[in-house]
This record gives C-alpha cells, structure tokens and sequence, in this order.
C-alpha cells in the first residue's frame, strides 16, 4: 500500500471514528478547559492518579498503537512518559518516515482523532477514562511554540485595542496551553462554543 493511499485510509477511518470518540471523552476534557481553574481541576486529578494505573495505560496505548502501525506497515518507535499525573505516548522515526506525517495530518486533524481512538482502547481494556496525550514526530512540541506566539499576539491585541479577541477552535490539549500562555501574561481567557467550535476568548477581565 502507497503512503498516499496509506493516508486516505487512515485518515478516513479516523475522522470518522473522531466522533464517537469526543463524545466518550467529552466530560473528561471539559474538565481541564476552565481557564484559571484547570490548573486546579488537574491538580485535583493527579492526586488521584496512581503511578501504577499511568503505568498501565502507558502500556495498553502503547500496544494499541504498535498494532496500528504494523497494520499500517509504517515504522516508528513508541516511548512511553509519565509526568504530572498524566501519560505522554510519543511515535517517533530514526530517518524521516512519510507514513508518520500522513498519521499527524493537516494541522494535527488525524493525531486528535488517533488520540481519542487511543484514549478510548484504554478505556476498554481498563475502564478507566485516559487524559493520555498522544504526539507523533514532534509535532505537539513544534506546535506548543506555535500556540504561545498565539497567545501572545492575542494578549497584544486585547491591550492595544481594549476588545477581546476570539481565537480559532482547538484541542482541550491545545486550549490548556493557551490558558496557562494568557494567565501568564496577565489577561483572562475563557472557552466559549461546543464540540469542534469549542475556542478560547482573550480579554482583560
């Protein structure tokens, strides 16, 4: 199979699942997207996550993740880290593998969708909700330096005009960023919208 027909494949039956899968981990993400008061609500979380439980859902995604890419026939190696009551899975490549990129696709649309395809084997396999956070390639680190220059050009907005400035729809991953990005720089943010049109509104208070 060509890594084009590979990425129709792939990405087809993703998005599709997308989903059922937002609607299974909606409830937990919302969680986390309160502006100010995530940082307390994950805090809340840790506490009662046990390194054990991270351990295992580290290991099921991962072995839900290798079955896909040997279906797939795409190569990468998958390294497992826990910080800060959460698991981070992250599917790399020694040498630049054009069936990793079709796995993140156009602005991270297939990694969301893989993730919460990840999310929801591991709740199958434990029954217990994952707040797991999938990146491939790196992509979720290039891109968190692409979500602070966001915040800051928003911030800057909301300072020299005196509106508030609405952003693009993100991840709950994502729109945690910014919320920590705004708090920071000393403005208010909030999440307004539902589902796929869930984004966050900058303002001075």
């Amino acid at each position: 199979m060509s890594a084009e027909s590979t990425e129709h494949a792939i990405s087809a039956e993703a998005i599709d699942e997308q989903d059922k899968a937002l609607s299974a981990v909606q409830d937990a993400e919302q969680d986390v997207d309160s502006g100010a008061g995530a940082e307390d609500t994950e805090g809340s979380e840790d506490k009662g996550t046990s390194a054990s439980r991270l351990e295992e859902e580290g290991d099921v995604a991962a072995d839900y993740l290798e079955e896909l890419l040997d279906i797939a026939d795409i190569d990468g190696d998958i390294d497992i880290e826990v910080r800060n009551g959460r698991t981070y899975i992250s599917i790399v490549a020694e040498e630049e593998a054009a069936g990793l990129e079709s796995l993140v696709g156009k602005d991270g649309e297939v990694l969301e969708a893989l993730q919460e395809l990840t999310r929801l084997a591991v709740l199958s396999s434990t029954e217990n909700r994952s707040r797991l956070v999938l990146d491939i390639n790196g992509y979720r680190s290039e891109r968190a330096g692409d979500l602070q220059k966001i915040a800051e050009d928003a911030v800057a907005s909301v300072k020299e005009a005196g509106e508030s400035v609405a952003l693009a729809p993100m991840s709950a991953y994502e729109r945690k960023i910014v919320h920590d990005a705004v708090a920071d720089l000393g403005l208010i943010s909030e999440s307004e919208g539902e589902g796929a049109d869930r984004h966050i509104v900058v303002s001075a208070d």
